[in-house]
């Protein structure tokens, strides 16, 4: 197969992926459409080929018609056992292997050949739930691609890390495509409303079913105005009934629920910092790609705060961090994070210049009792000392960190 000419390497993915190329173990790599998916598959095969000149590869894509006649599991098994190497270890790579049914059942029976590898992506947060989860049970390793982090966007767009840098990143979000296409509104943003009806028709309206598309679509438009607000279903359901659409609280979870799985959305929930429980009521949602939130709702100058927190939230997951929002007592800590047994606090504030602003957020850090990391990140430049140990950080420097 041809290698795009043009590939950027995304280092990150691309390093997590090496340990684990060659070894018995699928590799899933899941995400919203045109985060990169298939562009990392292509960099991985590319690796493969430097690697190994005469490395056989096998690229099935569910989205080229070429492969239309791939239509189920036993489909899939036939195909790859007959175009597999007679000698030599096979690479196996499968874009969008959601489109297949019961795919599951095939990958489970190819593992069982110790001369293929295999790879694939998909498209939806349930993929690999459930059942399947459990037929494939320690035999995968999944891997979630997230839109470009500002580091990436930079190197993408060959742009130096400014404000006018960060703005345009802030605005037009991280999709990949975009280095293509001329950085102006009417462009990107016309572009990014045919991904958002992509993932809206093709990822949950015809996979779910679902008959009131109206009120699906009012859904992502009100999460749009609200990203970043603390809401629960019943809430947002007494809201559009005000509004004079009647939707069950129990309806609004289910809609919400295929949002998240078609990673248009991210659900967080809110842990007690003190009883060390999750709430059962009451979520944020911040938006995968700012650039689709922002081609929905606009790009206003009154949201910046949301918007930023939105950024940050998403910086936070793709640097591989569990996120929830932290409360202690009454009062909340916009980011608890944990990763590899490390915990860390983060607050996110336009400004800190107003004196009630600045001592609400460093405040609620204070309160926190132990001492791990903590942090104030506001667009305000800032380089001097820490308050009590809690850093002041410009968003642009947090970014890059």
């Amino acid at each position: 197969m041809n290698i795009p000419a043009d590939l950027e390497i995304r280092t990150d993915y691309l390093n997590r992926v090496i340990p684990f190329i060659g070894k018995s173990i699928i590799k899933v790599f899941t995400g919203q459409r045109r985060v990169g998916k298939s562009y990392l598959i292509f960099q991985i095969i590319d690796f493969l080929q430097k690697e190994h000149e005469d490395a056989n590869i096998l690229y099935i894509n569910k989205e080229d018609l070429s492969f239309s006649f791939i239509k189920t599991a036993e489909d899939l098994h036939q195909y790859v056992l007959a175009k597999k190497h007679a000698s030599k270890k096979t690479f196996v790579f499968i874009d969008e292997i959601q489109d297949i049914i019961d795919f599951q059942d095939a990958l489970r029976s190819l593992l069982l050949h110790q001369d293929l590898d295999l790879y694939c992506t998909g498209s939806n947060a349930n993929l690999l739930s459930g059942d399947i989860a459990g037929k494939l049970s320690g035999r995968y390793i999944e891997f979630t691609v997230y839109s470009l982090s500002y580091e990436e966007f930079l190197q993408f767009h060959h742009l130096t890390d400014t404000d006018n840098s960060l703005d345009l990143y802030i605005k037009y979000g991280g999709l990949p495509y975009l280095k293509n296409l001329p950085l102006t509104d009417m462009v990107i943003f016309e572009y990014l409303k045919n991904i958002y009806n992509t993932i809206v028709y093709r990822d949950i309206i015809n996979r779910y079913a679902i008959r009131n598309t109206v009120f699906l679509e009012q859904l992502v438009i009100f999460l749009a105005a609200h990203t970043g607000s603390l809401f629960s279903a019943k809430k947002i359901s007494d809201f559009l009934k005000s509004q004079k659409t009647n939707i069950p609280p129990n309806q609004v979870q289910i809609y919400i629920q295929h949002l998240v799985n078609a990673f248009l959305i991210h659900k967080v929930s809110r842990f007690d910092l003190l009883g060390k429980r999750i709430f059962e009521i009451g979520e944020k949602f911040y938006f995968e790609n700012l650039g689709i939130r922002n081609g929905i709702w606009g790009y206003r100058l009154e949201d910046k705060g949301k918007i930023i927190e939105n950024v940050v939230y998403n910086h936070l997951i793709s640097s591989g961090y569990h996120v929830k929002i932290g409360i202690i007592g009454t009062q909340e800590i916009d980011f608890f994070c944990e990763r590899n047994g490390e915990k860390k606090y983060v607050q996110v504030a336009l400004s800190l210049n107003e004196q009630k602003t600045f001592d609400r957020e460093f405040g609620n850090l204070k309160l926190i009792q132990d001492n791990y990391p903590k942090e104030v990140v506001t667009l305000d430049a800032y380089t001097g000392n820490s308050i009590e140990g809690i850093k002041a950080v410009s968003l642009r420097t947090f970014l890059l960190s």
